[in-house]
C-alpha cells in the first residue's frame, strides 16, 4: 500500500473592510506618528472588523476563496482545525460555527487551535497528521481572527500593531509529498511576555482583557526560536536553507524577520513580507500571506516553502513544504 501524503491544493484570504493608515490611527487621536510606527515595525496600515464581523465571519470568506482555488465544494471537506485567540464565543467553538456557515452537514470534525500567533502552523502540522493517518481526506485548516478586539486604544505600544483578518488553505490526501517536515514546540514560562491575563467569572471580568506585551523580551525571544525551528525542519528534510524558494514566518515586525533571514543566510528577497499592509494578525498572517504571494505567482508548483510562527504561550513551530 502506498503511504499517503498531504499536499496543499488550494488557499485563500479575506481582509475586512477599508486600509486603515497609521495616519488614520493618529486622527482617531492615537498618540503616535506614521514615522514612530513605521521606523519601529515596518507596518504602515491594517484592516479592523467592524463590531458584527466575528473571527468565524472572516473564516468564511477565505474557505470560500481557498475552496475555489482548489475546485472543491464545502460538501468535500471532512476536517475543520480554525487557529484563532479572538473566538466568537467562549464555546461552541469558532471551527462549528464556521462548520455551519460552509452548510456542511457531513459531520465533518471541526475543533478550534489556540497557539496565538503560531497557531496556523499547529493546526496544518495537525491537519497533516489526520491525513496521513488515513481518517481524513480533506480539511481546511484556518487562521481567523479580530484582534482589534483585544486592544487597548490607549496604549500606542500595541494597540498600532495589530489587524483582522483571515487566511486559510486546503490540505487533501495525495500520493506526491506536500508536508515535508514540522515541528512544534511550547514554553509556558515565557507567558507573561506577552498575554491576555483575563478570564470571564460569574459575569465578570477578572483580570485585564487587553493584550500586554514586552516588545524587547519578544523580539529578542522570537529571533532566536524562528532560527531554530527552522534548523529543525529543514534538518528533518534532509535540506538546507539555500534549498529554500521561500520563507514566510509569522508577520508581526518587519525588524524580526529582517533579523531572522539574516541569520540564517537566507537572501531577503527569499522572505515574503506583509506586515506592512496587514499589521499583526496573528494566527492568519501566515496563511494570508502564503495566498497573497500565490495569487500574485510568486510561489508556484514545486516551490519549497519554510512557513514559521511564534506567539504568546510561547509557543512557536514550522512547517515545510512542497507546493
Amino acid at each position: 500500500m502506498n503511504p499517503i501524503y498531504s499536499r496543499i491544493t488550494g488557499t485563500g484570504s479575506y481582509l475586512p473592510g477599508a486600509a486603515v493608515s497609521n495616519d488614520d490611527l493618529v486622527a482617531r487621536g492615537i498618540d503616535t506618528s506614521d514615522q514612530w510606527i513605521t521606523e519601529r515595525t515596518g507596518i504602515r496600515a491594517r484592516h479592523l472588523a467592524p463590531e458584527n464581523v466575528t473571527s468565524s465571519d472572516l473564516a468564511l470568506e477565505a474557505c470560500l476563496r481557498a475552496l475555489e482555488a482548489a475546485g472543491r465544494v464545502p460538501a468535500d471537506v471532512d476536517l475543520i482545525i480554525l487557529a484563532t485567540s479572538t473566538p466568537d464565543f467562549i464555546f461552541p467553538s469558532s471551527a462549528a460555527l464556521l462548520q455551519n456557515k460552509l452548510g456542511i452537514k457531513t459531520g465533518a470534525a471541526a475543533f478550534d487551535v489556540q497557539a496565538v500567533c503560531s497557531g496556523f502552523v499547529y493546526g496544518l502540522s495537525i491537519a497533516e497528521k489526520f491525513i496521513r493517518s488515513g481518517s481524513h481526506r480533506c480539511a481546511l485548516v484556518v487562521g481567523a481572527e479580530v484582534f482589534s478586539r483585544i486592544l487597548d486604544w490607549n496604549d500606542r505600544g500595541t494597540c498600532v500593531l495589530f489587524g483582522d483578518g483571515a487566511g486559510a488553505v486546503v490540505l487533501e490526501a495525495s500520493e506526491q509529498p506536500g508536508i515535508l517536515s514540522s515541528a512544534l514546540h511550547a514554553d509556558g514560562s515565557y507567558s507573561g511576555i506577552l498575554s491576555v491575563p483575563g478570564q470571564v467569572c460569574s459575569g465578570r471580568v477578572i483580570g485585564s482583557p487587553f493584550l500586554q506585551m514586552d516588545g524587547q523580551a519578544v523580539f529578542k525571544f522570537a529571533v532566536k526560536v524562528l532560527v531554530e525551528v527552522a534548523h529543525e525542519v529543514l534538518t528533518q528534510a534532509g535540506m538546507t536553507v539555500a534549498e529554500l524558494d521561500w520563507m514566510i514566518p509569522h508577520q508581526a515586525n518587519v525588524r524580526i524577520l529582517h533579523a531572522t533571514a539574516k541569520k540564517l543566510g537566507l537572501p531577503a528577497e527569499k522572505v515574503i513580507i506583509t506586515v506592512a499592509r496587514h499589521g499583526n494578525t496573528s494566527a492568519a498572517s501566515v496563511p494570508l500571506a502564503l495566498d497573497e504571494a500565490v495569487r500574485a505567482g510568486r510561489i508556484k508548483q514545486g516551490d519549497t516553502v519554510l512557513l514559521e510562527g511564534v506567539g504568546g504561550g510561547f509557543t512557536w513551530g514550522a512547517t515545510l513544504l512542497k507546493f
